[in-house]
């Protein structure tokens, strides 16, 4: 949801940004803004209690979608993605608060696009290109392919050998992009 967040606020204060690099960015086609999204479950029943960020590491290092990112990054998300609790660790954004963020990403008041209108800098639109099961939401991109149009200077880019996750699968190629952009 970063992405989104970064867009508003660009349209929200415009001489924050010269340019937006925007990585598989969670804002949808404009008919699709109708009311909660109602396929949280899968968030709702993550596991929530770890013994350590190693053994988070270890679950995740071989499941999709963990398996297909860089390892150091998996390992920082393990590392500062738990807070100590009682006698092991728990996400630091529950389960129900996570769900709770994405049923409301598709309520009309989400709908960003009015604010989309107003931006005028340069906007690069990374999209995530493989499918990978149907069963893993997260896998897929969630990115109308239409969206870089809706910018005044947008661009679009299709990789389709990424999944939702790009800069955690390549962190070189998103910095090299965000680089290219400011360029």
């Amino acid at each position: 949801m970063g992405a989104h967040a970064v867009t508003l606020a660009a349209a929200l204060n415009p001489g924050a940004f010269s340019a937006l690099v925007l990585f598989d960015p969670v804002i949808r086609a404009k008919d699709q803004y109708l009311g909660p999204w109602g396929k949280t479950e899968f968030v709702r029943k993550r596991r929530n209690r770890w013994t350590s960020p190693q053994e988070m590491f270890e679950r995740f290092g071989s499941r999709a979608p963990f398996e297909a990112w860089d390892r150091g990054v998996l390992l920082d998300y393990c590392d500062y993605g738990l807070e100590p609790s009682g006698d092991g660790y728990v996400l630091a954004c529950p389960p129900a608060i996570e769900a709770s963020v994405y049923e409301n990403s598709t309520v009309p008041e989400s709908n960003i696009y009015p604010e989309i209108a107003t931006i005028t800098i340069p906007v690069h639109v990374v999209r995530a290109g493989r499918y990978r099961d149907p069963a893993n939401v997260m896998g897929t991109s969630p990115t109308t392919p239409g969206l870089a149009a809706s910018f005044a200077r947008g661009v679009d880019t299709l990789l389709p050998q990424h999944s939702h996750f790009i800069p955690m699968e390549s962190p070189e190629l998103a910095a090299r992009l965000i680089v290219d952009t400011l360029l």
